[in-house]
Formats: structure tokens, C-alpha cells, sequence
């Protein structure tokens, strides 16, 4: 009996470099799981996107300003992306690229006012004061406080390596995306009942974008992005200014550890994010913090239970 096939070598047979020994074992699997090989595909197409799109990019000259900062955070995150050989590696290389022209960019987890860890109490209640009422809003899970401020006043834990590794993914995807012009969401808001639907069953988990149209910001659509071990939904949104914010939806997240409201800042990009169970949640935007603060307490106002 041969042995089971792992994700490992799902990303393998995306990229081309899957072992010819397991090639008949991981086509039969194929077969089996429509869905899978509809997954794999998906990631393929996606790859070739991306060369098509930024291969002449590669090209070019490292940036100054880049090669300046050899050993910050993001550079060694996309590095890793990259040498895992899986469907993020040209993702992981544009944001390299991108780094040079907002140079310094790293990955730091911080307390609002700074400090490393868990962030106090204070932080979000004038920002609360500006949400739109929950009355309104679906329940919360039980795991999580009725409000991201109580939840920052209890955690005194350092962020987990999960928690890192979503502010990570969601920040790089945020600069990939948030410029585009021509293609910046797979699916509009014109459609989003058929967009709510197709990420729910790709996630395999019901899914509903927060309205941010009370702070300024309408929905435009949204995306599926490959995760580490499976797909993720990319929300995006926009104001009257031009100004984007993305919010970054995983179930990947194995430990089933609450975490604190978390804020990490990359450069121009802020990141408040999450963890409740399986489920990670990240806002993405280059706001000052107390604005990104106000919208993400919003988002999180509205977050149905998981199933």
C-alpha cells in the first residue's frame, strides 16, 4: 500500500518538481478529489499569473534601499516563502521587490503604545466610542470578550508564532494587491452573494464581510489567496480618498489558542489581527493606528461565530 499523500507534495506537483516515484499516487488522489485537483489548479493558474505579470520585475536590479536591509523580518519571512517552493514564492519575491520602494520594512509585534506583547486596555476606548453599535451585529464566539479592549486587558502572553506568521501573510498580501488598478479583487461587490459563497465553500467555513460604510469604506470584492497548508479569503475595501484596507480571513490556525487584539506595523502598512480557534483574522491598511483601530474594532463588532 503506498503511502498517503501529504500537502507537500500537492505543492510539488503545482510547482513541477514532484517526485516521478509519487507522480501515479498523487494523479490517483486527484482523481478522487475534485476539489483538490480544482485547488491545485487554481494555484497553478495563479502561479503563471504572477510570472506573466512580474517576471520582467525579476529582472531588474535589487533595490538600494533593500539590499540596505538584508536581515530585516519580512526580508527572511518572503525568503522563507520563497525557499518552501510553494504557490506564495512569486508572491513572496514581488513583495521583496515592492520593499524597495517603501524601504525599512519589518514585521515587529507591539502594543499600541509600543511595546512589545499584549497592548493595555486604554488603547481602543476612544476608538470604541467611534464604532458603529453591536446591537445590531451577530453574535460573538464565546471563547472571545464582547470587545478587543477587554481582551487586550487580560493578555499578558507574548504573540505566538501562529499569530506572527498571519500578520506576516496577510501584510505581504496586502502589498501585492492593495495597488492594483486593473485586477485588485477576483470577484466584485456587484457580486457578492456569489463571492460570499464561493470563499465560504473554498474555506470551508461561512463567511460574511464586514460593512465598514459608516467609517467610510465600501466593500469592492475579494479574492482567494493560497495559505500554508490551504486557501484563504482576502476582503478588500476602499474609501472616496482611493485609501485600501484588506482584511485577511485564515482557518488554518492549528492550536486553537485565543490571542489578544495584536497590532504589528510594516513600514507604511498597520496589521490589527487576531486568533479565535482554527479562525485568524488580520486588517491590513496604511493608516496611523488609532483610524486602523476604529475600523478593525468594526470589523470585529460584526464577526459571525464560527460554525
Amino acid at each position: 500500500m503506498s503511502a498517503p499523500v501529504v500537502e507537500a507534495e500537492l505543492q510539488a506537483w503545482v510547482d513541477g518538481c514532484l517526485a516521478p516515484a509519487r507522480r501515479a499516487a498523487v494523479d490517483a488522489y486527484l482523481a478522487l478529489h475534485p476539489d483538490e485537483a480544482a485547488r491545485l489548479q487554481a494555484y497553478r493558474q495563479h502561479n503563471a499569473a504572477l510570472r506573466a505579470r512580474y517576471n520582467p520585475v525579476l529582472d531588474e536590479a535589487v533595490p538600494a534601499a533593500l539590499a540596505a536591509r538584508p536581515h530585516g523580518r519580512l526580508w527572511h519571512a518572503a525568503r522563507g516563502i520563497m525557499a518552501a517552493n510553494g504557490p506564495w514564492r512569486h508572491v513572496a519575491t514581488l513583495a521583496l521587490t515592492l520593499a524597495g520602494g517603501v524601504a525599512g520594512w519589518w514585521l515587529h509585534d507591539v502594543a499600541p503604545g509600543g511595546a512589545p506583547g499584549a497592548a493595555p486596555a486604554s488603547a481602543l476606548a476612544s476608538a470604541r466610542r467611534a464604532a458603529p453599535a453591536p446591537s445590531s451585529a451577530p453574535a460573538r464566539p464565546a471563547s472571545v470578550a464582547a470587545s478587543p479592549a477587554a481582551r487586550l486587558a487580560t493578555a499578558d502572553v507574548p504573540p505566538t508564532a501562529e499569530g506572527r506568521a498571519l500578520a506576516r501573510s496577510a501584510a505581504v498580501a496586502h502589498a501585492v494587491y492593495s495597488p492594483e488598478l486593473r485586477h485588485p479583487v477576483e470577484v466584485g461587490a456587484d457580486q457578492q452573494q456569489h463571492l460570499v459563497t464561493w470563499l465560504s465553500k473554498r474555506l470551508g467555513a461561512p463567511l460574511h464581510p464586514p460593512q465598514l460604510g459608516a467609517l467610510g469604506y465600501e466593500l469592492m470584492g475579494g479574492r482567494l489567496l493560497p495559505g500554508q497548508s490551504g486557501p484563504v479569503a482576502q476582503f478588500m475595501y476602499d474609501n472616496a480618498g482611493g485609501g485600501r484596507l484588506t482584511l485577511y480571513v485564515s482557518t488554518e490556525q492549528r492550536h486553537n489558542r485565543d490571542t489578544a487584539f495584536r497590532f504589528a506595523q510594516e513600514g507604511q502598512v498597520g496589521v490589527f489581527y487576531w486568533i479565535d480557534g482554527r479562525y485568524g483574522y488580520a486588517l491590513s491598511g496604511a493608516l496611523d493606528r488609532a483610524a486602523l483601530a476604529r475600523l478593525a474594532d468594526a470589523v470585529y463588532a460584526q464577526l459571525e461565530p464560527p460554525g
